[in-house]
């Protein structure tokens, strides 16, 4: 640990030597890639430094004591004792400040929620989705941009696509991913049989041009008329945007504002959204990194999390956590299966880096 840390200490006064420097500060992507890497380190740079003063003055209490002066002495011992309890507690922060930060925890996120297994009824679940996490945005002081839609017929969403943007959103949001299995009677049952359905959730980190490269004879780029509920048209212009990256197929379409230009915008920063998180889980594949379930078919079995109305149970499967609070849940309360999902995750990478170090 102290390895690491005289590292960071290190390389968070070179930075600041480079940031200081005339050829940085004309480089503005430099700038801006140095200026986030020394956010990342002032914590632990602050605190390793504190950690050294106390270290300093432990080593003077002992030429304190040692003075002939018996309330001299006194003074040392306490402040020793003080000094070192200071220490030890610092010690313990330091294995959480010290694990390898996610460089996307900061960014705003595009989120993409389909209706999966169960028809209408997993329309209608998407749409409870995307009211739980506008909730729990707006409860973050996040602001919610709707990107595209195309509503359920009975109700709720085939698929929709928002931007979350505030403080630290993806950090807290990206354990999202993944198949979410509701069990409950439908509207539509007239028997009272629960069912089950699913839907999907993407959480994407939203991408710059500076993080991903997209060359633009690899996209295709279409235009269609905007398309309301029930499949009616309401736009009598091709406003519609829909974009294909041609070398991975992934595509994308915004239809939500009245300009074909607004929605090519919303539609570019979709899909290079979506790219860079495809490139992404390909690095974090081969380093066998990556904990976090991906969306996959959304088949009932590949469940990241279960919501059972009849129990008012929320049961999130990775982490063998559940709460009996569906109904504030979907109304956003959503720290506690957050937090707990941060807890373990921070605890799979202390036993990493633990197996790192005795290595």
């Amino acid at each position: 640990m102290r390895k690491r840390l005289n590292a960071t200490k290190m390389r968070y006064e070179d930075i600041e030597r480079e940031l200081a420097s005339d050829a940085v500060a004309s480089d503005v992507a430099k700038l801006t890639r140095l200026s986030k890497e020394k956010a990342n380190l002032e914590e632990a740079y602050q605190l390793y430094s504190q950690y050294l003063a106390l270290e300093k003055d432990v080593a003077d209490s002992f030429e304190m004591e040692n003075s002939g002066d018996p309330e001299l002495s006194e003074f040392a011992k306490e402040t020793r004792k003080e000094a070192q309890a200071k220490m030890g507690n610092m010690e313990a922060d330091f294995k959480t400040i010290l694990l390898p930060k996610d460089p996307n925890d900061e960014k705003n996120i595009i989120v993409e929620i389909r209706g999966a297994v169960g028809g209408d009824e997993a329309n209608l679940f998407a749409g409870d989705l995307l009211h739980m996490y506008a909730h729990y945005a707006e409860k973050q002081g996040w602001k919610i941009q709707l990107l595209d839609a195309s509503p359920g017929a009975a109700g709720g969403y085939a698929s929709v696509s928002f931007m979350v943007k505030g403080e630290n959103v993806y950090s807290k949001l990206k354990f999202e991913s993944g198949a979410h299995r509701v069990q409950r009677v439908p509207k539509t049952e007239a028997s009272g049989r629960i069912h089950t359905s699913t839907a999907t959730v993407l959480v994407m980190p939203e991408a710059e041009e500076v993080d991903v490269q997209i060359n633009p004879n690899d996209l295709k780029i279409d235009t269609y008329h905007s398309q309301g509920a029930g499949g009616q048209n309401v736009n009598k212009t091709e406003s519609a945007v829909r974009i294909t990256h041609i070398p991975t197929g992934l595509v994308v379409a915004c239809q939500t504002e009245k300009a074909q230009l607004q929605n090519k915008a919303i539609a570019m920063q979709m899909i290079r959204a979506k790219v860079f998180s495809f490139y992404q889980e390909q690095e974090d594949a081969k380093r066998a990194t990556e904990r976090k379930l991906k969306v996959g078919t959304g088949e009932r079995s590949e469940k990241i999390r279960t919501y059972n109305y009849p129990q008012n149970r929320v049961t999130d499967h990775r982490i063998g956590f559940t709460i009996n609070q569906l109904d504030r849940v979907m109304e956003g309360d959503l720290d506690s299966i957050i937090e707990a999902l941060i807890h373990f995750d921070q605890e799979q990478k202390m036993l990493e880096q633990e197996k790192e170090d005795h290595a």
